[in-house]
């Protein structure tokens, strides 16, 4: 892995993704699934943190992401849907309403880019369309 990649927000939100997963998999202690895919992805210590705050936020907020993912995706309920999906959402809206220092776009974008490296054929399209639901849904 080059530098670059190991710096800025894209990696970071991948750790983020990937300790989400795992936590929801099997409940495993969430630093010590952060501290672990942090040292093995060779993060800068500024992407690291933005990864764990990301992280501690998501779990912080996880019911109140969780019934806004709900109310945004009616026909697809929250205990059926893919766990790549549900945290792939669940870290997008973490970033829209609650830490906002990223501009919707770039969430969304961001967000399309981890349902194709990690969800189904369909999560791409699937987690745009909920974002986009929910930024379209609560704009201003």
């Amino acid at each position: 892995m080059t530098q670059p990649q190991r710096r800025g927000r894209h990696p970071a939100r991948r750790l983020a993704l990937q300790t989400l997963f795992e936590i929801d998999f099997n409940r495993a202690d969430p630093h010590d699934t952060w501290e672990r895919g942090a040292f093995r992805a060779g993060l800068t210590e500024d992407a690291a943190s933005f990864a764990w705050d990301l992280v501690g936020g998501v779990l912080g907020h996880r019911k109140e992401l969780d019934a806004e993912i709900a109310a945004l995706a009616p026909e697809f309920p929250l205990d059926q849907m893919p766990r790549i999906d549900r945290n792939v959402l669940r870290i997008a809206l973490y970033e829209l309403r609650v830490s906002g220092d990223a501009p919707a776009a770039a969430v969304i974008d961001e967000a399309v880019e981890l349902a194709k490296l990690f969800g189904s054929e369909a999560s791409p399209k699937f987690v745009n369309g909920v974002l986009a639901t929910a930024v379209g849904g609560r704009a201003g």
